[in-house]
């Protein structure tokens, strides 16, 4: 019934919007100004299909990545349990991400969508054109040891230049690059609370509290550390600018 109504709703509206190529929408029907532009059912299935891959390209293709590992190593680091929730760690995570890629995103807007929407290139070459940004990015973090790894499995040659590399290569290189360093980055802020536990364990043992968890102690003892030196605010400046 629902199906029936929303298709009985998109054929009643299709005709309206090809007699208005003007609409507040900006959307119309009307015929292609050039060659290469695209039509609206066709746009809407690209729209729809990038809608549908958003997700996981923002979490594997962007400092989402190494953002929300690192958090959730400090979150651990900290023994604070589910605070800051994981949504507040995502969200933040995602905030971060759409100011450090906002340059990125705009060159590939304009690079590629652009000339293609108005029919001036092709789609060939408004992909080419639209990725380079991407790629650039890309290769500023990608290690040589990762990208060797997947041109062996997909058996294919190194190239004469980095520049060269396709997406194909680059991405899942990308992410295991990625995933090390947030790795790194954890295991360093794991390190001034870990000394916590450990003098606080020695602590209690010695006076022969053993059944008093030394978790429970170290906690308020590493939380006050945190807050005295600002620790939201280094983490957080430190990430940032390590990707500039």
């Amino acid at each position: 019934m629902k199906l029936g109504i929303c298709f009985s709703i998109a054929c009643l509206g299709l005709p309206l919007l090809a007699q208005t190529p003007n609409s507040s929408l900006g959307i119309s029907l009307a015929p292609s100004k050039g060659p290469a532009a695209l039509s609206l059912p066709v746009e809407i299935i690209l729209l729809l299909t990038l809608l549908a891959l958003l997700p996981a390209l923002i979490m594997s293709l962007t400092p989402f990545l190494r953002i929300s590992v690192v958090l959730h190593f400090l979150r651990q680091a900290l023994s604070t349990q589910g605070t800051p929730s994981n949504q507040v760690l995502i969200g933040l995570a995602l905030f971060l991400t759409v100011v450090i890629m906002q340059p990125v995103a705009a060159d590939m807007y304009h690079k590629g969508w652009e000339p293609l929407e108005s029919g001036q290139v092709s789609w060939q070459q408004a992909w080419n054109d639209g990725s380079q940004p991407l790629k650039t990015f890309l290769l500023r973090y990608v290690r040589e040891k990762d990208v060797r790894l997947f041109l062996e499995i997909s058996h294919t040659p190194w190239p004469r230049d980095r520049s060269e590399l396709g997406l194909g290569v680059l991405m899942p290189a990308y992410v295991l690059s990625e995933l090390k360093t947030g790795f790194q980055i954890g295991a360093v802020l794991f390190l001034p609370f870990l000394v916590i536990d450990l003098v606080v364990a020695s602590v209690t043992l010695s006076i022969g509290m053993v059944q008093l968890p030394p978790i429970m102690l170290s906690a308020p003892f590493k939380i006050l550390l945190f807050v005295l030196v600002d620790g939201w605010n280094l983490v957080v400046g430190s990430l940032v600018r390590s990707f500039y």
